[in-house]
């Protein structure tokens, strides 16, 4: 009866520890408002800005040939109820051929931004120090993931709610503030 009583024993020594390590092991994440920064080094942040202005742009090309489509959903249901078949097989059809246009155009635009934002990382000198920066803060204090706050392209961001003590915008613009602009 004590060798069950031991190996229970010795086991649980084993495997306790293994759970709390990996109990410790807690994602971290922080959201930084880039707009804010960008307004803070405004002069030094130009190909930033035309890019975020590029992406408010599209988006609103984006919008609105979503809000087409929608109102022609609305007809088409319109001719629905009134047994227009006619029109609904019409207005079918174009939906589908604006619906089509708008996932081309959305893809063809994405990898434009992707290029964008490539260039801008490898060439810009500011987006390389502020994304440097960022991860620098974000290393430093434990955060494993920085998510943007908001957007300049649109009213709502990924970011639902948040914590300030999740905030790291501040710290960022404090690490920039010490380092010089590169030349």
């Amino acid at each position: 009866m004590r060798h069950p009583i031991r190996i229970a024993a010795l086991v649980l020594g084993f495997v306790l520890p293994l759970a709390g390590v990996g109990a410790q092991q807690i994602t971290r994440i922080a959201v930084v408002d880039l707009q804010k920064i960008l307004l803070a080094y405004s002069t030094d942040s130009v190909a930033l800005r035309d890019y975020e202005a590029k992406k408010a742009e599209i988006q609103q090309e984006i919008n609105q040939q979503a809000a087409d489509i929608k109102t022609l959903q609305g007809q088409k249901a319109d001719a629905d109820k009134a047994r227009d078949a006619a029109t609904s097989q019409r207005l079918d059809a174009e939906i589908a051929q604006r619906t089509d246009a708008l996932r081309t155009f959305v893809r063809a635009k994405q990898d434009e931004l992707d290029k964008a934002a490539a260039a801008i990382k490898s060439t810009d000198g500011f987006a390389q120090m502020m994304y440097k920066k960022i991860q620098d803060v974000a290393e430093t204090d434990g955060y494993s993931l920085v998510l943007n706050l908001r957007s300049i392209d649109s009213v709502m961001s990924a970011v639902l709610w948040y914590s300030p003590m999740i905030d790291i915008t501040d710290k960022v613009i404090a690490a920039l503030v010490g380092t010089t602009a590169p030349q």
